[in-house]
Order: structure tokens, then sequence, then C-alpha cells
């Protein structure tokens, strides 16, 4: 796969819910970090996303926003 973004993460699904359109999936990318995307369900099915599965999320962001408390 050819991707013009270039932050890619690896990581294992810790968590899929389906909702009536959108889902949200939960890939864990290793220490402690866990990214969360929200997907269309055909997505999801479409994938083959199930926990314990390997995936990969795919950041591309025109802007970046940061913050402190």
């Amino acid at each position: 796969m050819k991707l013009s973004a270039r932050n890619r993460i690896k990581g294992k699904v810790v968590g899929v819910e389906k909702g009536q359109t959108t889902g949200h999936v939960r890939i864990d990318a290793g220490g402690g970090i866990v990214i969360t995307a929200s997907i269309t369900d055909a997505a999801i099915d479409e994938l083959g996303l199930a926990v314990g599965k390997d995936a990969m999320a795919v950041i591309k962001a025109s802007d970046v926003m940061v913050g402190t408390n």
C-alpha cells in the first residue's frame, strides 16, 4: 500500500464499537498509547477489523493543535 501520509503507527486492535453508521476502533500502539479512530461501519467490515488483529493508524493532518493545563 502506498500512501502520502508519513505518520503510520502500527499496533493491535483493542476495541471495535460499531454504531448506526459510524464506529470507533481503538489501536494499541504500545507504550501506553491507544489511538481511537472514527470510521464507517462499512469500513470496519471491509477491513475485517476485530480485537487482536494487527492494524495501522495512518494520520494525515493539515493542522495540529497543542495545549497545556
